[in-house]
């Protein structure tokens, strides 16, 4: 069954609230770029995204929620979109619950059973 774009992003925040690091790469392609909120670095191989998802997913209460009226979907091209829009980390540091919004993009191929090529998420600024 061909799954739609936002199934795919609801796959991918379920994964998260999970701590699923398994069923986070099984949405990547092996050869996808992830621009992470929480890294200044660059992510190109699975292995990256393993140790990048593995430290986040040991976050003490960690959660992530979309901000529904954000949700931006494009059809690029048969089976390829992109997604855009906004949603909010949640979890803990020094024992303390803390957000953290951040705006996002996703390019997506349906075609292919990993189906995530690009993600791109960065925190929103406070101020200009």
């Amino acid at each position: 069954m061909q799954q739609s774009p936002r199934e795919i992003l609801d796959k991918w925040m379920k994964a998260v609230n999970g701590a699923n690091v398994k069923g986070l790469l099984d949405l990547y392609d092996t050869q996808a770029v992830l621009i992470p909120t929480f890294s200044n670095r660059v992510l190109n191989t699975p292995e990256k995204l393993r140790d990048y998802f593995e430290r986040l997913g040991s976050r003490p209460e960690l959660s992530i929620a979309l901000h529904e009226k954000t949700l931006i979907i494009q059809e690029l091209q048969n089976q390829f979109y992109a997604l855009g829009g906004i949603y909010n980390w949640r979890f803990a540091v020094d024992d303390e619950l803390l957000n953290f919004e951040a705006r996002f993009s996703y390019v997506v191929d349906l075609s292919k059973p990993s189906p995530i090529l690009h993600h791109h998420s960065s925190q929103i600024p406070r101020t200009l």
